[in-house]
């Protein structure tokens, strides 16, 4: 196996020293009286969920026993208030984004409906971002000093830098340069943080004064307000910055030479986080634009889990510890537990201008994700009758702007305080919803014509080998019909094309970077001129020799399938580089691609529905993975008849989908890839059938079984069933927030009835690790161990 990556640490090391450092932490708690002893049975079940967030948390290095994380500042504010994650089971799941339209959603579900129910919903909004995302902050200050540091003319333009004094002995400072264009005004102001000078240069052409202030990385003099203002407000450093953004509004609402109805607010990547967090909190900023400010800022914590691979709340307030609230990595694997979302910033914003700007592959992005906050920040801005002063924009490439860029930043502000009538396009990459789906293919199916079905694999009959034979034709059959009707397609006939050292997609330009070439693994990119699928581009990457050239022999291969991964395709944030080089160390060849709607495939997705309205993006998955068996099975050093689907969240499914229908899929590896569909209702608390439906637009039929999931015609028992004899290694964690464990293991033991029937009892292994929704270490150890035994062609053993 490879080395681990510095940083890991074994599950049971660091799950038993959490487990004693916690049970500390909560005897130093009561002993400081934090903890009342009426509610110590409750906070056992409080403190196990800390325990096991703890154990998520990225871990440096364990010393004499103790574990050291890089996330220290958790600690330390855990010690200092004794603080226990809250009982979850008491909490209501909302696992779609939360409705900033909804009054105590979860319990009464009151529509918002007047303008005072509103104002009651914005209070409830501020008052829980603040106490889960940005702390609390101190009140405006009754006044504050300016002392003018400099001013001077360059051309045309005046540049005075200013410092102003506030708060506590006029403690806190604030530096402060304007950028005013000749004329008397009053000017229209584009603010923006220290490092965004050069955006203020070119805002100062279009007319505005800029507003430059020390509230970033580059000159932060907001550091201190935390000392300042220390024992009595929590803000965190994000929150300090828009604390600090606010002091700069009240400067400029002391010169008469600004238009206060219009100031614009902007700033990128951090800055955009608290750009966001800054005009959500304070109403005279009248339009703002967080651009690529990742997970929070325009992309949802929901949506900015493991299996989406972007920056999770444990990855993020690890490698930043101070920009969010404590709290809120009590939400760890618990996302759909959190009571507001990014999209309550938005909806706070409305009806005030917003545009929500990222790069299309960025990889701390997610632009389904931030499609889905801008959907849910449409409702608000329609209620509030300013549809017109929310926008989205999506540009090509990754994290980094140009002026182009910031020209059409200030074209939006200009929009919105009718300086012009350029209206932002609005381009959408995921426009699908299931309701105009339906409407486009006309399709119109009634549940009920369908029969109400259990568990039961073969619905009352005996388990025979004749009577499972026809039902597994029936399976099949009804798995086909489910990814709708596929167009005619040809097989290319080969032989494959390489190319060696991986051009790939640099033919058409691509900023994507996958895998990389090592000492012991080679890649090689398959070009799409007529040896995978449609047109499709794929990188191999095998084992070398020690010549440096492809390890002699038929080898077996493994077809990748990643996860919701919007941005990067199978570009994973996941260390998938390790998970390549362990598989090529194995022997194996690792075969890769994007899949439809995902990395450099976005807008191939964009209007599939469209061009195919009675197909679906899980058949053409479930198709390019065909194409991929076709592409490989034409290699000759690749042993055909050990061909392997191995996949996490959405790809596990698609490769679950793929093998049923493959025969010469030799067997399949699945990490956190299904709940049973027939037993997973809206009333469990999670997003059920409707993820594929109407989330993710990848199975538009199921829609139409939503609240009839007992009369789906198959479901993952059926699935694996069809799979058998071949193995199967199934890792379902038992704390993912999107699956219930115990419908999966009893899932699991239906399907391996037909394992028995047909003598492969042993081919089927469910694990279960006491872990969250995500694609570990340990995860990828047990995957090693079931690929070397399968290589090796010796009977897979259960995995305890």
């Amino acid at each position: 196996m490879k080395n681990q990556p510095h940083g890991f640490l074994t599950k049971c090391s660091i799950t038993t020293i959490c487990l004693i450092f916690f049970f500390g932490l909560t005897t130093i708690a009561f002993a400081q009286n934090k903890i009342p002893a009426k509610s110590q049975s409750d906070s056992l079940k409080r403190k196990a969920s800390l325990s096991r967030i703890m154990m998520v948390l990225p871990a440096d290095k364990i010393s004499n026993g103790r574990i050291s994380f890089l996330d220290e500042n958790f600690q330390d504010w855990l010690k200092r208030t004794g603080e226990l994650p809250p009982d979850f089971d008491k909490m209501p799941s909302i696992p779609f984004l939360p409705d900033p339209l909804i009054l105590d959603e979860g319990g009464k579900n009151i529509p918002v409906s007047s303008a005072a129910q509103w104002e009651e919903k914005r209070r409830w909004m501020k008052e829980q971002l603040e106490y889960y995302v940005t702390g609390t902050y101190p009140q405006s200050p009754m006044d504050f000093k300016v002392k003018v540091l400099s001013e001077k003319k360059e051309g045309s333009t005046t540049l005075r830098m200013v410092e102003l004094s506030f708060g506590p002995q006029e403690q806190a400072k604030l530096t402060i340069e304007l950028m005013i264009p000749q004329g008397n005004g009053p000017f229209p102001v584009f603010m923006a943080q220290w490092n965004h000078r050069g955006w203020a240069q070119i805002a100062v052409r279009r007319g505005y004064m800029a507003c430059v202030y020390a509230a970033s990385d580059a000159k932060d003099d907001t550091e201190k307000y935390a000392e300042i203002w220390s024992g009595k407000y929590d803000f965190t450093r994000l929150m300090r910055r828009a604390f600090g953004t606010f002091r700069a509004v009240d400067y400029l609402h002391t010169l008469p030479i600004v238009d206060k109805e219009r100031i614009a607010l902007t700033g990128h990547s951090r800055n955009g986080k608290l750009a966001l967090m800054a005009a959500a909190f304070d109403e005279r900023i009248k339009a703002v634009i967080p651009s690529s400010g990742g997970s929070g800022a325009e992309v949802p914590w929901r949506y900015a889990t493991q299996q989406y691979d972007v920056e999770d709340i444990a990855l993020l307030s690890a490698a930043q510890p101070s920009w969010l609230h404590p709290r809120l990595r009590f939400f760890i694997g618990r996302e759909n537990k959190l009571p507001v979302d990014q999209n309550h910033f938005m909806a706070l914003i409305a009806p005030r201008g917003l545009m929500l700007s990222t790069a299309i592959n960025e990889g701390a992005g997610n632009p389904w994700g931030i499609e889905q906050a801008y959907g849910s920040a449409q409702k608000v801005y329609k209620f509030l009758n300013a549809e017109d002063n929310l926008a989205i924009r999506f540009r090509d490439g990754e994290h980094g702007t140009h002026a182009g860029d910031i020209e059409d930043y200030i074209d939006f502000f200009d929009y919105v305080f009718k300086r012009s009538d350029h209206k932002p396009e609005n381009k959408l990459l995921y426009s699908y919803s299931f309701d105009n789906w339906r409407q486009r293919s006309k399709e119109n199916i009634n549940p009920l014509n369908y029969t109400s079905r259990g568990i039961q694999v073969m619905a009352g009959k005996d388990l025979t080998r004749e009577n499972w034979d026809v039902r597994k034709t029936e399976i099949k059959q009804q798995l086909k019909w489910i990814l709708g009707g596929q167009p005619p397609a040809l097989t290319n006939p080969g032989p494959v094309r390489l190319e060696n050292g991986g051009a790939g997609e640099d033919y058409f330009g691509t900023v994507l970077k996958r895998p990389i070439v090592t000492p012991g693994m080679g890649r090689m990119a398959i070009t799409p001129y007529k040896e995978f699928g449609d047109y499709l581009y794929g990188y191999i990457y095998y084992p070398k020799d020690k010549a440096g050239n492809i390890k002699a022999g038929k080898l077996p291969a493994i077809i990748y399938q990643h996860e919701y991964d919007y941005s990067k395709g199978f570009s994973s944030y996941h260390d998938v580089q390790s998970f390549f080089e362990s598989m090529t160390d194995l022997g194996y060849v690792v075969f890769s691609y994007d899949m439809i709607g995902f990395g450099n495939r976005i807008e191939e997705g964009t209007r599939f529905y469209d061009r195919y309205p009675n197909w679906s993006k899980m058949g053409k998955m479930v198709a390019d993975v065909k194409g991929a068996v076709d592409a490989l099975s034409n290699l000759d050093f690749v042993d055909s008849s050990k061909i392997v689907v191995a996949g996490y969240a959405m790809g596990a499914t698609v490769g679950l989908y793929a093998t049923a229908l493959d025969e010469r899929i030799a067997g399949l590896v699945s990490v956190s890839g299904f709940t049973p569909m027939r037993s997973d209702s809206k009333d469990d608390g999670r997003e059920g059938i409707k993820a594929f439906s109407h989330l993710h637009g990848l199975i538009p039929r199921l829609g139409f079984f939503v609240g009839n999931e007992d009369r789906i015609p198959y479901d993952y028992q059926e699935i694996l069933g069809s799979i058998a004899p071949r193995p199967v290694l199934l890792i379902a964690p038992k704390l993912d927030q999107t699956a219930n464990f115990n419908d999966i293991r009893a899932s699991v033991n239906e399907a391996g009835k037909i394992y028995k029937l047909l003598g492969a009892s042993d081919q089927l292994i469910l694990n279960s690790p006491d872990d969250f929704n995500r694609f570990s270490d340990e995860m990828k150890e047990i995957i090693y161990g079931w690929a070397g035994k399968f290589n090796a062609g010796a009977r897979v053993p259960r995995v305890p």
